[in-house]
Order: C-alpha cells, then sequence, then structure tokens
C-alpha cells in the first residue's frame, strides 16, 4: 500500500511540472522575469544621473582683457559646462529662450577695472532658464565655483590675496523664486497625460480584442482607418477634457503660473496626446491582450517619460546613445512645451519643431497601427 504522503508527493510533482511547462510556454512570464529587469536596469542605469555635465552655457565677453579671456577660457575647459563665447549678449538670448543654452554668463566692460580696484568687487552677472528649476540651480552652482577657481589662480599668478575679487550676480528668468513646484507641475501633466493617453486606448481596445467585439467590427464593412478613426475620436476627447482639468487643478490649487495662451495649450496637447493615443493603439493591436498591454504601456509609456523625457533627469547628462534614444520620446517634447508655455509664455520658436516632431511621430504609430490591423477577419 502506498503511503499518503507518497501520493501527495506525486500530485505535488505533476503540478509543478504542468506550471513550469506553462511558465515556459508563456511569453508574458518570461517578459516579466527577464526582459523588464534589463529594461529597467538599463534605463536606470545609465538614464538616471544627479549629476549634470555638459550644460549648454553661453559666455558673453563685453571686455575684452586679458583677465576676462581667462575667465571665459576657465567656463569652457570645466567638465561640468559646453560653453562658447560671443561679444554681443543679444546673439544668446534666442537661444537661451528657445532652450539651446541653459544659461549665459556675461563678463561686463568695466570687470578687469572693478577687479583690482580699491574697496570694489567686480560683478559678473548669470542669466538663467528658471523654468527648469534643477538645471538652473546646478548652473549657478558650478558657475559660482569655476569662478572661484578663477580668482584663487589669479591670486596665485599675480602673488595676490585670494580674497575674492569677483562675485556671480545670477539672474533666474520665468521662475525668480526658484520654485521647483512651479517647474515640476508642468512637467508632472506631461508625465500623467503618457500614461492616461497610452492606457485608455492600450486597455480598452485590448478588453475588446479579448472579448471578440473586435472582430465583430472587423466582420461590418467599416474600414481600418475607419474603425481606428471612430476609436481615436472618443478617447481625444477624454483625454483633453482630463488634460483641461488637470490644467485647471496645477492653476487653481498649486497656484501655478499661467503666461501663456489658451489656444497654444489646446495645440500642444493635442498633438502629444495624439502620439500617446497613438501608442497605447499599437500596443493593443499587437498584443491583444490586456495584461500584456498593461506591462507594455508601463515600459514603453510611463518609464521613458519619467527618465528620458528631462522632467528629472537632465538629457544633457546622459550618454551620447541615450540622449539619441531621448529624440523618439514624445514626453521630451511635451515636458519641454508645457514648462515654457506655463513660465514663459508663448514662445512659438521653441513649440513649432518640437509640434512637428511630435506630429511625425504619431503619424509612424498610426501607419504602425493600421498596417497591424486587419482589413477582414482571418
Amino acid at each position: 500500500m502506498t503511503p499518503p504522503h507518497a501520493g501527495r508527493m506525486r500530485r505535488l510533482k505533476a503540478l509543478i511540472v504542468k506550471e513550469s511547462l506553462q511558465v515556459v510556454r508563456d511569453p508574458s512570464s518570461i517578459l516579466i522575469a527577464f526582459v523588464l529587469p534589463l529594461i529597467l536596469l538599463f534605463l536606470f542605469g545609465y538614464g538616471v544621473s544627479l549629476d549634470a555635465r555638459q550644460i549648454r552655457l553661453g559666455v558673453v565677453l563685453e571686455d575684452s582683457s586679458p583677465e576676462a579671456r581667462r575667465l571665459a577660457a576657465s567656463f569652457q575647459a570645466t567638465p561640468f559646462f559646453d560653453a562658447r563665447t560671443a561679444l554681443d549678449r543679444h546673439t544668446l538670448e534666442a537661444d537661451l529662450i528657445s532652450s539651446r543654452l541653459r544659461g549665459i554668463v556675461v563678463i561686463p566692460q568695466d570687470f578687469t577695472r572693478s577687479l583690482y580696484a580699491p574697496e570694489t568687487t567686480a560683478q559678473v552677472q548669470l542669466i538663467t532658464d528658471g523654468s527648469e528649476t534643477n538645471t538652473a540651480n546646478y548652473v549657478a552652482n558650478y558657475a559660482a565655483g569655476t569662478l572661484a577657481a578663477w580668482m584663487t589662480q589669479e591670486a596665485s599668478m599675480r602673488s595676490r590675496s585670494a580674497e575674492p575679487a569677483a562675485v556671480l550676480a545670477p539672474r533666474f528668468f520665468y521662475n525668480p523664486e526658484r520654485d521647483s513646484r512651479n517647474s515640476l507641475v508642468p512637467g508632472s501633466l506631461a508625465i500623467i497625460m503618457a500614461i492616461i493617453g497610452t492606457l485608455l486606448t492600450a486597455l480598452v481596445v485590448a478588453r475588446e480584442w479579448e472579448r471578440g467585439t473586435m472582430e465583430a467590427l472587423l466582420a461590418t464593412p467599416l474600414s481600418a482607418l475607419e474603425i481606428v478613426i471612430g476609436k481615436l475620436v472618443p478617447y481625444f476627447v477624454l483625454g483633453m477634457t482630463s488634460m483641461a482639468v488637470c490644467t485647471a487643478v496645477a492653476f487653481f490649487l498649486y497656484g501655478i503660473p499661467f503666461r501663456g495662451s489658451l489656444a497654444a495649450l489646446i495645440v500642444i496637447s493635442a498633438a502629444f496626446l495624439l502620439t500617446a493615443l497613438g501608442q497605447g493603439f499599437l500596443i493593443s493591436t499587437v498584443t491583444r491582450n490586456q495584461f500584456l498591454a498593461s506591462q507594455a504601456a508601463l515600459v514603453s509609456a510611463f518609464l521613458p517619460a519619467f527618465i528620458l523625457s528631462g522632467f528629472i533627469f537632465e538629457i544633457a547628462s546622459m550618454p551620447w546613445l541615450i540622449r539619441m534614444l531621448t529624440r523618439i520620446i514624445p514626453a521630451r517634447y511635451f515636458v519641454t512645451n508645457l514648462q515654457t508655455l506655463f513660465l514663459a509664455g508663448d514662445i512659438w520658436a521653441l513649440f513649432k519643431p518640437n509640434l512637428m516632431i511630435l506630429l511625425a511621430i504619431a503619424g509612424v504609430l498610426f501607419a504602425l497601427t493600421l498596417k497591424k490591423t486587419p482589413s477582414r477577419l482571418e
């Protein structure tokens, strides 16, 4: 007679073998166990950095003395800045407004005279984009450190005291109080809309594939394009309404300044929402499964939007390959647009190229969706 515990062991062994085979045959388990951790490790290892390096900086040389040129050379030599010089600040202000520069250092005409004059202190002006508070603070701190190191070097060269003879006079555009909430809340709107827009279509359409209602639609005379447009419009309206509610909360509850126009907000939000909805459509069309769609939305929408958009971590500090990868992250352009719209106003020189990129990404996503959507039942 077989002991009772032996029968339990056989049953347990059979169940373990059965579940193990199911795990091996289930691609979602393999994705979660191996692919997802590697992707997350790759993103966090290369994309997350609390250090800012190679920040784009302009240096205006209004003083042509050797001391002023040596100070400009110090800004160019430090690894923290990617500095370029100019003789007129007006040639660099447009680059600061369009975010091609993160700051401008102005060495004034009377710099050398004030530097060594008794009972005077030379002032070096620093103008930064305060719409990105963390980067603005990095620029101010690194610039102050560069100026202090230059003064120490000058004192040793001239056998003078290392007593400071120059000070940095920072000025923060758009966010003079350097309130981090003013930049974080608009950026968080972009992250929220990336999640909402992608999940709206990814989960809902995937559910229709699971329930078989999508097959019922494919059995009708509707074309794939008509099906996609018909499903897109309600979720687009829903997403825009959600964006309006979030914007109202940011303005009325948190007191975030809004210096742009409502028309600009609608245009840039609509362009981004199209990319998010298109991404969700593509995910649902490929996976046809709610669980897989939710995992794909997490990996492809939320994490890149949070890590690789410039919302928290400075893109310029990332490795070259990761910087290139950020160019296809829609949230990168939406974060910049929203922060500029809220804190600076309507700067279409910045908005237009970002809008073109967003619309191009949306076009590619919807083209792939149409290609993957069968025009009739197979």
